[in-house]
């Protein structure tokens, strides 16, 4: 189940998610992450300040990285987001 079919599940109980997301290019303010085999343009205007490089992991909410985060705390936040996604498949079965 993708993020976007995981929202729609959950109706009216919806929230604002920030997304982990691995850093793949640098250019200036913009970067290219990936988070599961998709890729986004992402904006590091509000991380000014910061050294971020490929390999780094961010958390983005609508086009922005927020701020910087481990490779550890970004694997453990999909690894809840995977735990979400299989309890409600199991629901629906």
């Amino acid at each position: 189940m993708n993020m976007m079919s995981m929202t729609k599940r959950l109706g009216d109980r919806r929230m604002c998610l920030a997304i982990p997301m691995r850093i793949v290019d640098v250019n200036g303010h913009i970067a290219c992450c990936e988070a599961k085999g998709v890729r986004r343009e992402v904006s590091l205007t509000l991380l000014d300040g910061q050294n971020v490089a490929v390999g780094d992991h961010v958390l983005v909410h609508v086009g922005y990285a927020l701020q910087t985060i481990s490779a550890a705390d970004a694997r453990a936040t999909w690894d809840l987001f995977d735990e979400i996604a299989a309890v409600l498949d199991h629901a629906d079965a």
